[in-house]
């Protein structure tokens, strides 16, 4: 199952070509498919009435850097501003972070996405890619937060994707652009990296996305499309029984297993439920590989959108505004 991007603000005809495929699980969307709150609405509905099934809409909408859709949406801190509330006040920052993911999922939901990908609960150690995405730079803080943030999305009838298996933050390296290598003995990520996600399945999350990052210690290959890391660790050790999702294989990091082709039999033969394919150049070929493979259909039933305000509910709602003036107030005064 392939959930795709698509080049801009409305689809074109080959885009719903896509939608008609079997293989086509859902649309990620991103800054480029935005413009407005109506627009993107607009986009969702013909994304739906293109598909002859229902399908998957997500978004990256975890805040500070990583917000796609912006102009007639909150502005949403990042979470490493709750790390810092913490350290004065703990249940006021745990508390502020489900209230964040209360918000956020709201309004994604009100614009007619099922999904965000969220939350990080990658533990913060100045990695390039994840930065201020991470709360905090202990593990024990990160999975606090990691209950918080996903009751908060779950209040709201939004899943919770837990990200980037089984930690990307320790590693220097951005695998958007370069491979990375974390040399630890899986003893130490245990008791390190592992701690978010253990709360994390603990308190009900949905799915989880995986790392494109190296553990030779542990295992030959990225843990993306690492037999060991997804069955022996994650369903087995972990007991998580909810949707595994690859990250982009469109990512620098992703390419040690070879062509496009290569890349989504590595993620599905290991045991990823859903590979992410972001860049609209590689659908077609992305398409042509999943041809002959028996498809999971049901693997994202539960995490299509349950519930959730309207618009028109949601800016009714006094938790709506009294929860941006929180935000802003008191992550204001950590920075």
């Amino acid at each position: 199952m392939l959930v795709i991007g698509v080049a801009g603000m409305e689809l074109t005809a080959q885009e719903r070509e896509w939608l008609q495929n079997d293989a086509c699980a859902g649309v990620i969307l991103f800054k480029r498919n935005f413009s407005s709150r109506s627009q993107v609405m607009d986009l969702c509905a013909a994304i739906r009435e293109a598909a002859p099934r229902p399908v998957l809409i997500c978004v990256d909408q975890e805040g500070g850097r990583v917000q796609r859709f912006r102009e007639g949406f909150s502005d949403l801190p990042p979470l490493d501003g709750f790390g810092r509330l913490y350290a004065q006040d703990p249940d006021a920052a745990l508390k502020l972070a489900e209230e964040h993911a209360w918000l956020m999922a709201s309004e994604i939901r009100a614009t007619g996405v099922d999904l965000s990908f969220a939350p990080v609960v990658d533990v913060g150690h100045g990695n390039l890619a994840i930065g201020n995405r991470a709360f905090s730079d202990d593990p024990r803080v990160v999975a606090e937060f990691t209950r918080a943030y996903v009751r908060g999305m779950h209040a709201v009838g939004m899943a919770a994707t837990l990200k980037h298996f089984p930690g990307h933050g320790t590693v220097r390296e951005d695998t958007h652009f370069d491979d990375a290598v974390d040399d630890r003995p899986l003893d130490a990520i245990r008791a390190h990296d592992l701690v978010p996600f253990v709360a994390g399945i603990e308190a009900g999350a949905d799915a989880v996305m995986l790392a494109h990052v190296v553990y030779p210690q542990v295992a030959p290959e990225p843990a993306g499309y690492s037999p060991f890391w997804i069955n022996d660790m994650l369903r087995g050790e972990m007991g998580f029984r909810g949707v595994v999702f690859s990250d982009d294989i469109g990512m620098a990091a992703a390419f040690s297993a070879g062509g496009i082709k290569a890349r989504v039999d590595a993620h599905l033969d290991a045991g990823c439920d859903v590979v992410l394919v972001c860049h609209p150049e590689l659908v077609d070929e992305s398409l042509a590989a999943v041809r002959d493979r028996k498809l999971n259909t049901m693997a994202l039933v539960g995490l299509l959108g349950r519930g959730g305000l309207g618009w028109d509910g949601l800016l009714a709602d006094a938790r709506y505004s009294g929860t941006q003036a929180q935000l802003a107030t008191r992550l204001g005064q950590t920075a």
